[in-house]
């Protein structure tokens, strides 16, 4: 193809000409539209320089993100310094990035959407996986915004205000990594950073049409044999999140899992997938979302691969109790820097944090001993259930995305409690479990929001994932819809 119909096709008459318009008009044209794979492939053929990226992508952001708060922090003058530089040889050169505000990148702020660290300092140094990321050559625009400490499955934090879902801006985003989720929706980037300790990038993911997978323990920089949580990205095609995956995974002596081959399509392999709707309280999902995860049911079978009734066996109520254990324990060392500075705690720290670090603080001796010790014995059973089945298929979420409000950290926290244990009853098991899952954006509710499904696989098993999730995005594209923002 010639460099002049190239760029006609982007909505570009010549590489000098304004790009406003051309992704103005909406994210089915124009620069914008290009997946990151795509992106870096017009830099590596010289038909475009990063500055014309990184600067499309800025005037994407001055246009929307004052509507839906979804970066926090912008860095032009970094970026620029990095695209003057020489350029890198890596998948992704040229290409406009930002990361959540829960990692340090040099010269920004690390507030963590939380109003005790409002004033932090600038980061000294950019954490590991930062520098991993910048080698491919991805260019770092800013930070994406992140409720409290993470603590949440959506992104309301009292610093900052709500992030909105480009899809409805009455709805969330999804949390933690709302934030990184409503910016690559709204076409301001084409993949961003994003972590998972519960359900980080797929519940996002789900809420704003993307594709969020969330790696094994261990397996990406960073992460360790004791990690909950790990790093990796949302993004609008499966090869990118691919492409990201197999670059940054580890590849050091001490890594548990081996690295895994570059996946770039589906396999011929025919799978054992188990459809397991119901949540671990024996409860289905709400109607729009069973509909929506039974028709991606069919269509496995209608692909060739062999759907069976799964049941999870895990007691809901154990695991869950378990899990706050986990999770207010963060929320209390964050009360403990709190009442350090001699200010009343909730001026700095928001209800909902409070309330979990005062769970923390009422729980008996020995808790956290006896939840580990529980997560250790659901981890084997969950991945005893790969001996039956290769993929599990279930909802991400119990619902449609929540209007915003429905989980903002005002809510009473018992209440609170309540709704994120409905709605985010699906993700947290295999953080704990150390088992890949990934959501696929295949559907849209009747009021045009978006509906994920979620597959999960053996530890170290992203391999099969992708390559499922190349099929699905074949057998039922999703790039062709865009948020009406």
């Amino acid at each position: 193809m010639q460099r002049r119909d190239l760029l006609g096709l982007m909505g570009l008459t010549a590489l000098g000409a304004p790009l406003r318009p051309a992704f103005a008009r909406g994210a089915t044209h124009g620069l914008l539209a290009l997946d990151a794979t795509a992106q870096a492939a017009l830099v590596r053929a010289g038909h475009l320089q990063p500055a014309q990226l990184v600067q499309a992508s800025l005037a994407r952001v001055a246009d929307v993100n004052p509507r839906l708060q979804a970066l926090v922090e912008l860095c032009p003058d970094r970026a620029r310094g990095q695209w003057q530089g020489p350029p890198s040889p890596g998948p992704f050169w040229g290409v406009p990035f930002a990361y959540k505000d829960a990692v340090d990148l040099q010269g920004t702020h690390r507030r963590s959407g939380s109003r005790l660290q409002a004033d932090a300092a600038l980061s000294s140094a950019s954490s590991p996986l930062v520098a991993r990321c910048e080698a491919s050559g991805l260019i770092a625009i800013g930070k994406t915004a992140t409720p409290e400490f993470q603590l949440s499955a959506t992104t309301e934090p009292l610093l900052g205000g709500p992030v909105r879902n480009p899809w409805n801006p009455l709805h969330s985003p999804g949390g933690s990594s709302g934030g990184a989720a409503a910016a690559v929706a709204a076409g301001m980037l084409p993949m961003a950073h994003a972590t998972d300790g519960g359900g980080s990038i797929r519940i996002p993911a789900s809420c704003c049409g993307l594709f969020g997978l969330k790696p094994s323990r261990s397996r990406m920089q960073g992460s360790g044999p004791r990690d909950a949580g790990v790093d990796h990205a949302v993004s609008r095609t499966v090869r990118d999140s691919a492409t990201l995956f197999w670059w940054n995974q580890r590849g050091d002596g001490a890594a548990p899992l081996p690295p895994m081959p570059a996946v770039h399509g589906p396999s011929a392999r025919r799978l054992r997938i188990g459809f397991a709707p119901q949540n671990l309280f024996g409860e289905m999902p709400d109607p729009a979302v069973l509909q929506e995860v039974t028709r991606v049911a069919r269509l496995c079978e209608r692909l060739g691969h062999q759907v069976l009734p799964f049941a999870h066996g895990i007691d809901g109520e154990r695991f869950f109790d378990a899990f706050m254990v986990a999770w207010s324990g963060g929320a209390e060392r964050a009360l403990q820097q709190a009442e350090g500075t001699g200010r009343p705690p909730d001026t700095l720290l928001e209800p909902w944090t409070l309330h979990l670090a005062r769970h923390a603080r009422a729980l008996p001796a020995g808790a956290a001993a006896r939840a580990g010790a529980h997560f250790a014995a659901v981890g084997a059973q969950v991945n005893a259930w790969f001996d039956a089945v290769d993929v599990v298929l279930s909802p991400v979420a119990a619902s449609e995305p929540p209007p915003l409000g429905w989980l903002a950290p005002t809510v009473p926290g018992a209440t609170l409690w309540a709704r994120l244990m409905r709605y985010a009853s699906y993700t947290p098991l295999h953080n704990v479990a150390g088992t890949p899952a990934m959501s696929v954006p295949l559907g849209l509710s009747a009021r045009g929001l978006p509906i994920g499904s979620h597959f999960a696989a053996r530890v170290g098993d992203e391999q099969t994932l992708f390559a499922l999730a190349y099929e699905l995005e074949q057998a039922d594209p999703w790039s062709h819809r865009v948020p009406p923002l």
